[in-house]
């Protein structure tokens, strides 16, 4: 009989992340760890001690990545959406106003 062993590293709840699968006990989301190692490079050993992590979490939310790697994307793909349509229906920061003033734009 195959037993089932671990499922300690990554949660999934409502009230933190908005739902979206994380390391537990933290709020680093899977998708953020997928992100650093598969676009940006870096080693997992290195997102880990960056992050303050344990190696096994960063490697378990990997794992879960590529489990769910459809969904995951999905719901990424769906946030930049979001935050893209946020951007463009939203007026310049005073900031944003500055810049383009000195810019002359």
């Amino acid at each position: 009989m195959i037993q089932r062993v671990s499922k300690e590293y990554i949660a999934i709840d409502p009230e933190y992340c908005f739902g979206k699968p994380r390391i537990a006990g933290t709020r680093m989301p899977v998708a953020t760890i997928a992100k650093l190692y598969l676009e940006m490079g870096e080693s997992l050993e290195a997102i880990a001690a960056e992050y303050s992590l344990s190696k096994a979490a960063v490697y378990a939310a990997m794992s879960y990545y590529y489990d769910h790697r459809a969904e995951i994307d999905r719901h990424t793909a769906e946030s930049e959406i979001l935050v893209e349509e946020m951007r463009r229906n939203s007026p310049p920061s005073p900031l944003q106003e500055r810049l383009r003033a000195i810019r002359g734009e």
